[in-house]
């Protein structure tokens, strides 16, 4: 490919997960639509991935659904029949995304450099973009805007969602209401803060005038969690984990003041809809994976974690083990970040 990269005409994007990391990629996608407005974009992306981004402007969707098993891949195949793009972005580093790549005909095929491609995306890819020692990873997705020319790397969202959904946002969050959003629970256990400290939190909060909305997900996980929290507190929460949908969720996130929540999906939801958020880290580098907008309010004791783990050069990213890491995060902390915020 010439290196006039205005020439595209077709461009494919893989990421397939995660909530936040598909959040990432939107801020990259809407940086190519801004220099690059004539692009016809497609976008490979996971099932529930879709259900928050579907209504995206200037962007066709194909969703790949790894609960098929084997059958995920001869369907991408099927799906993406008779198309060859000028531009692959392969942007996941992972072994089914590796293999769903062999599906999609593209003339260049950009990956990550050779430090993050792994999983056998370097044998997959004729291009990378460039190296980069500590990238966040909003910052490192940038990359592929970059590597096709894209000089304004500026990250903005415009995620749109439908009208009712933010007319049930409106409902539940009015104007002039002053709101916590607590969204507790992440994909891993491990990862969630000790429901009688979000209690003691969200006590504070509302002695302090807000309301507080505990939000989140069908799961099991999630259900319980948020009935725990309620139960230790001593002030009235608002529940409503399980009764959104993710256009709603990211509506609501949008109305509130204020969100709390570990290294999870909705908290870089929020980033999107311009939302201040405290990042409840332990586990994985805020550098790296924290709310992008809000660095400054992350409650991290990874540092000191890593260090007792790893003996230094400690690699970028490297994740701290331990299932009882998130108990070192006190409660002090969480409520001096909540009154900076006024």
């Amino acid at each position: 490919m010439s290196t006039d990269f205005s020439s595209i005409k077709s461009l494919c994007l893989l990421r397939l997960s995660a909530i936040g990391d598909v959040c990432h990629a939107v801020a990259m996608v809407q940086a190519i639509q801004r220099q690059y407005p004539d692009i016809a974009i497609t976008w490979v992306i996971g099932k529930v991935e879709y259900q928050l981004l579907k209504h995206l402007e200037g962007v066709e969707f194909v969703i790949f659904d790894k609960s098929q098993g084997w059958r995920s891949y001869g369907k991408l195949k099927r799906d993406l029949q008779g198309q060859r793009f000028d531009v692959l972005l392969h942007m996941q580093v992972a072994l089914r995304a590796t293999i769903a790549s062999l599906m999609i005909s593209a003339r260049t095929r950009i990956g990550f450099d050779k430090a993050r491609a792994k999983e056998g995306q370097w044998l997959v890819t004729n291009k990378t973009v460039e190296p980069l020692a500590t990238p966040h990873v909003l910052e490192g997705f940038m990359g592929f805007a970059k590597a096709i020319g894209v000089q304004d790397l500026t990250p903005r969202w415009h995620i749109p969602v439908p009208e009712a959904d933010t007319q049930f946002a409106g409902q539940l969050i009015k104007v002039d209401d002053k709101v916590l959003v607590i969204c507790p629970a992440a994909s891993k256990a491990e990862r969630n803060w000790l429901p009688e400290r979000y209690a003691q939190v969200a006590d504070h909060a509302v002695a302090k005038g807000y309301r507080v909305i505990i939000c989140g997900g069908p799961s099991e996980l999630e259900v319980s969690l948020a009935k725990a929290i309620i139960n230790c507190a001593t002030q009235t929460l608002e529940n409503q984990v399980g009764q959104t949908s993710l256009t709603q969720l990211l509506a609501v996130l949008k109305n509130a003041t204020l969100v709390i929540a570990p290294d999870t999906g909705p908290a870089h939801m929020a980033v999107t809809q311009g939302t201040k958020v405290i990042g409840l880290y332990a586990h994985s580098n805020p550098g790296r994976t924290g709310p992008y907008t809000s660095l400054n309010r992350v409650v991290s004791v990874y540092d000191e974690v890593i260090t007792e783990q790893k003996t230094a050069p400690i690699k970028w990213g490297t994740r701290a083990k331990g299932g009882d890491l998130m108990a070192r995060i006190s409660v002090a902390r969480v409520i001096e970040q909540i009154d900076a915020v006024e």
